[in-house]
């Protein structure tokens, strides 16, 4: 058997070696390629998902002259600059929104609301010029507007407040004059000391009525109770026009004006320091117009006194009181539906006016089937148009 020598010639690689060499250069060739397209449509996949690439380099941006609709956008900065940078979005010399400390080969991303208008972005230092941002009107940026910040509600909220302190005051000062009158037996002055008193009450009836004890308590009608009017529970404004107006005599009233004036002064307290939530404005105002379009006018509810277009008139001078307050909040991102409203209360105004008499309004039991239902339907479209004013801002 003989030996190697030194110097003998060396042995071609087996096929079986150059397979698995090719193989892997194969490999490698894919896997470069791989890492080439995963970086590659990283970018790509930024853009199809709705972000905005920009690519910094050189001082340019690139693109360099952006347009986007207005509301969130979102922009992936990509700095191919040998310096770190930020990137900027300006409104003049305010800044809006920016990324700081983008470092070379590297990515950051930004999400912006925008509203409608010109803006500046920068491209690297601060010497270099800068691109252009086009931010066009948008669906979602008309939504927006019509949702005003809670902020602004603070005002017409404040100012209401304020209106249900007056109207609260007024009250106590009504029935005190009405108590008055029925503790000195005079029921022609007491007569109509309970027609002033009433009517601040209706006022304020779309908030006083969400404290329902109270509510039960000053002003509940017979027809809801078990007894009607020799129930227990019939007591406060209703028990005394009963009283004034049916029985005609004062017997038994100076206990009952005694109670509903405790009630309305302690009404009185709670509203001072009651905190009005902003969809309660619109909310409470439709649910109040929408109970007198659908059960109030048919039937009425001063049943001794007749003096229910009062009573409508009040609780429409209340409701637009809230309404106006809501105005500047309103108008600004919903003109059209603070349009309707407005034109839906003035045809309740004038549908109430057209009853009017010389003298005043006629007793409602003279009120016909024909000019009742007239003024429901008056009523419920009023209704209907106030009840979208929370949607219409962004409240439910």
């Amino acid at each position: 058997m003989s030996q190697a020598t030194g110097n003998s010639a060396p042995r071609p690689p087996s096929q079986k070696l150059m397979k698995f060499g090719i193989a892997g250069a194969v490999l490698l060739v894919l896997a470069g390629g791989a890492a080439f397209y995963y970086a590659s449509t990283k970018v790509r996949t930024g853009a199809a998902n709705g972000a905005i690439v920009v690519t910094i380099s050189e001082g340019k941006c690139d693109p360099n002259t952006l347009t986007v609709p207005a509301g969130r956008t979102t922009f992936n900065i990509v700095n191919k600059s040998d310096r770190a940078l930020e990137w900027e979005i300006l409104d003049g010399v305010m800044v809006l929104e920016e990324r700081e400390n983008i470092v070379p080969g590297f990515t950051q991303t930004l999400t912006a609301k925008l509203n409608p208008g010109k803006y500046e972005i920068t491209c690297g230092l601060l010497t270099s010029p800068r691109g252009s941002l086009t931010v066009m009107p948008s669906a979602e940026a008309s939504a927006a507007a019509a949702r005003p910040a809670l902020v602004a509600f603070v005002g017409p909220l404040a100012e209401y407040q304020v209106f249900l302190a007056t109207q609260s005051s007024a009250l106590v000062k009504g029935v005190q004059a009405l108590d008055d009158a029925i503790k000195a037996g005079d029921i022609d002055k007491a007569r109509e000391a309970y027609q002033k008193a009433r009517l601040p009450y209706m006022q304020m009836e779309p908030i006083a009525d969400r404290f329902a004890d109270l509510h039960n308590a000053i002003d509940p009608v017979a027809d809801y109770l078990e007894k009607r009017e020799a129930d227990a529970g019939f007591t406060g404004f209703h028990r005394i026009e009963y009283g004034l107006y049916s029985t005609a005599n004062l017997d038994g009233l100076t206990p009952v004006s005694a109670k509903l004036l405790a009630d309305v002064t302690a009404l009185k307290d709670r509203v001072r320091s009651l905190r009005i939530p902003p969809d309660q404005i619109a909310s409470g105002a439709a649910r109040l117009i929408n109970t007198i379009a659908s059960t109030r006018i048919a039937a009425g509810e001063d049943h001794y006194a007749k003096s229910d277009l009062l009573d409508f008139e009040a609780n429409i001078a209340g409701v637009s009181r809230m309404m106006a307050l809501m105005k500047p909040v309103v108008a600004q991102g919903s003109p059209a539906v603070m349009a309707d409203i407005e034109t839906r209360i003035a045809a309740v105004d004038g549908a109430l006016k057209a009853l009017r008499g010389p003298v005043g309004f006629p007793p409602y039991d003279n009120v016909n089937a024909d000019s009742r239902k007239a003024l429901a339907a008056q009523m419920q479209a009023l209704a209907d148009s106030i009840g979208k004013l929370n949607a219409a801002v962004g409240l439910e």
